[in-house]
Formats: structure tokens, sequence, C-alpha cells
């Protein structure tokens, strides 16, 4: 940031003020001074702005915090040819989020601390959003030897997982947990079966028309049953990454009626899309876990209804042409997510069946809450991070306009409401739809 952004005071006038962590919704005015919030409300400057502030105005468009993505994979180091964190986070920024946290799948695996020091370094060189990495809970994630939960945790891990491979054996996975509570630490589960997990699609009649080997509800609800009674075991913070099925959703529900210490989370092809989408063999809709049923899309919406499921995460996998224009069982599984998380997380609210404050807090501040991070409100004193955005304009989305390095995303052609305006990090505009 400059001299001059660190000192800058900048009026934000003529907006919807909407921040879900405190139930605010009103119209106004809100001032940042350099990096942070100064002030906000429905009467600031009601006799205009003072010359040596700055004023952007909102044209009444909504400004809330900037979007918190809790899944994302950054491909590097080590797959800079199917993004870079210079990509994601333009990727980002177009999305309206300003803070991701980035899986440790990366080449070499984020299992050490200089694996979590060279993300945080790399975040700070590339100036755009912020980047907050996860932990490996084992070793090369082998699911055998548990990482330094207690060390990487020190340098800036904020949580820890296997990313899409289950912690399979249950004594290590009791061990870890009991580990983790050690340090306060949350431990991310990708939760399926890996002996019943072998297949390439949902697991039915589709699959045995298409002949393709299927994946079963089961491989994700046994995974999550069995997790649950660890927890219970342990008394150690838990949290199911990507869930897909009506099976599992209706475990962390009881689960928590129980009150036991586990959250859940999403992403929007789970909620937007079924197992329909990859009939004609479409690789760009392959994804782990899979498409489910309609019965298990139905139940995943509810899920976020009646707020059983607790965040929605973009789950961003990018991949090149190369990796997916393969047949089917070879092409790999993943989706780009970051610049369409935002219009499709609204599906909720304009398939009304959640307020918009409501279907901010999925993509704001519940996730910055699980991960313990200071993000994803509007605060006196707090980050600037902020996204303008119209709730309202439709358009299709059209994957060649992402940012992302990588285009392999099914919703080409979707039809979308929500459209980002302007994001803000630090005070600093990362993104302005009239430029970009």
């Amino acid at each position: 940031m400059s001299q001059r952004d660190n000192k800058t005071k900048r009026a934000y006038i003529n907006a919807r003020i909407i921040d879900p962590a405190s139930d605010l919704d009103i119209k106004g005015t809100l001032l940042t001074e350099g990096m942070h919030i100064v002030d906000f409300g429905e009467k600031l400057f009601k006799d205009g702005v003072p010359e040596d502030i700055e004023v952007i105005d909102c044209e009444g468009n909504c400004l809330a915090p900037g979007l918190v993505d809790m899944r994302v994979h950054l491909r590097e180091p080590g797959d800079e040819h199917k993004e870079t964190i210079l990509t994601a986070g333009q990727a980002a920024a177009a999305g309206g989020i300003t803070a991701i946290a980035a899986l440790p799948d990366s080449k070499p695996i984020l299992d050490d601390v200089s694996g979590v020091e060279y993300v945080a370094r790399r975040a700070r060189e590339a100036k755009m959003v912020k980047i907050f990495p996860y932990g490996a809970i084992t070793r090369n994630l082998e699911g055998k030897e548990l990482t330094e939960f207690g060390l990487l945790s020190e340098f800036g891990a904020v949580a820890f997982t296997d990313c899409t491979k289950a912690v399979a054996n249950a004594q290590t996975m009791r061990r870890a947990l009991s580990y983790a509570k050690t340090f306060n630490a949350l431990i991310v589960q990708h939760p399926e079966e890996p002996t019943l997990a072998g297949g390439v699609m949902n697991g039915g009649e589709i699959s045995t028309r298409m002949g393709l080997s299927g994946i079963p509800n089961h491989a994700e609800i046994i995974m999550v049953e069995r997790d649950m009674r660890l927890v219970e075991m342990t008394g150690s913070r838990y949290h199911a990454a990507h869930l897909s099925t009506a099976g599992a959703i209706d475990v962390i529900r009881q689960a928590k009626a129980r009150g036991l210490p586990v959250t859940c989370d999403t992403a929007p092809h789970y909620f937007c899309l079924n197992e329909n989408s990859v009939l004609d063999y479409r690789t760009f809709a392959k994804v782990s876990p899979p498409l489910r049923s309609e019965t298990d899309r139905e139940a995943v919406f509810a899920g976020l209804a009646d707020g059983t499921i607790d965040a929605i995460a973009s789950d961003h996998s990018p991949h090149d042409q190369d990796s997916k224009r393969l047949p089917f069982a070879q092409a790999e599984f993943g989706i780009v997510g970051l610049e369409t998380l935002f219009p499709l997380a609204l599906q909720l609210y304009h398939k009304k069946a959640l307020s918009l404050i409501e279907a901010l807090s999925l993509v704001t501040n519940k996730p910055a809450d699980i991960l313990g991070l200071q993000v994803g409100r509007i605060s006196k004193g707090g980050a600037a991070d902020l996204v303008i955005f119209n709730p309202d304009s439709p358009y299709f989305i059209n994957p060649e306009k992402f940012k992302s390095k990588s285009k392999n995303s099914p919703f080409t052609g979707f039809p979308a409401q929500g459209k980002v305006l302007r994001t803000v990090v630090d005070g600093r505009t990362i993104y302005d739809r009239t430029s970009a």
C-alpha cells in the first residue's frame, strides 16, 4: 500500500450497508481511512462530505463485507499452469471475495512451516486478496503420520485438512482430533469412505446406463457417521467439507442437536446442479464428491435454508484443458468456482429460501467464524474489506470471461443474478467493474 493509500479517507455514499454479523441493513454512508473502517451510519455526513475525503458513490447498490471462501485449491506452488496465487487473487476479486483459505495440496504439500510461510509471502507479493493457508493433517496427505499442529498454527495455519483425501484410519483420526483439541485447532474432513469411493460419478441408474463406476451416497454418510462418534470421544472441533447427500446432512443435523462441536459446508454445484449434468460425459461437471441425485440436491438446498449447513465454499479446483478434455474416467475431478460463488449463493435469496442478509452470511461472517478469522464483517476499526454489488442484475455465466487461468466450469450459459461492482481489500480497490 502506498503512503497515499495509508492516509486516504474515502466515503462510500448512497449505499445500502449490509453486515450479516450484526444483522445490519441500512441506507447510509461508510467512511474508511487507510486500511480500516472509521465509521458508518444513516446520518454520517448529512451536511455533505468534507473536501479532503474521496467520495465513492454506490448509487443505491449494496455495500457489504467482502466474501470469505473457505475452500480454494491455489495450485501454486507446483501447478502454476493451472492457476497461480496472482490469477486466483484476480479471480477472487472479480467474484467479490476478499479472503480465501488455501488448501494444502500444492507441490510440495503444506505439511511444514516452510510451505505455509511460502503461501503467506506470495500472497503479500501478489497484493490481491487475503490468503490464509490450511495445514495438512498428515504428512504428504498419506493418512498416517500427523503433522505438527501447534507449530503450523503458530506460523499461520488456520485449520487442518487432507484436502480431497479422507483420513480413513479411525485411530489416526482419533489422534488428530485429540491432538487438535490441545491447540483448539479445527479438523476439516473430506467425508468419503475411500474403499466405497473408487468411482467417477454418483452411483445409481444414470452411472449404470453410462457404463461408469459409481460412488454411492453411503461413502459420504458412513464417514460422517464414524467421525461423529470420534468427536463424541474427543470433544474436538470438527468440520465436514462440501456435503452432497441428504443422509450426511441429516447426520450433522442430529449431531448438532446433541450439542457436538461440529460444522459443515457445501459448494454451489451441490445445490444448483444434479447428476444429470454429467450426461453426454461432460467432464466439466466431474467433481469430488460427485454431483448427486435431485433428491440430494434438494436436501442440500433445504440444509442451507434451515441452518444445518453453516457455510458455502467454492471448492475452486482449476484444471487446464488437457486435464479435463479426456474420457470421463480419466479426467480430473474439480471445477473453478471463485467467480461464481457469489451469484450462485444468491440463488438462495432469489428463490426466497433465505433473506439477502442470511444468504450473505453463508459466504462472509459464518465461514470466517468457523476458521477463527477476523474478516467477513463491517465494524468500526475493522479491516476495510468490502464489496459493492447489485443483487438483482441478471446475466448468463460465461467462463471465457473469467479472470482465473483455468475455465473448467459446468455453468456455461447458466442464468444468474448478482453482479460485483467493486472489491476493496484493506482500503485498496482491487477490482472495479467499470474498468475491468
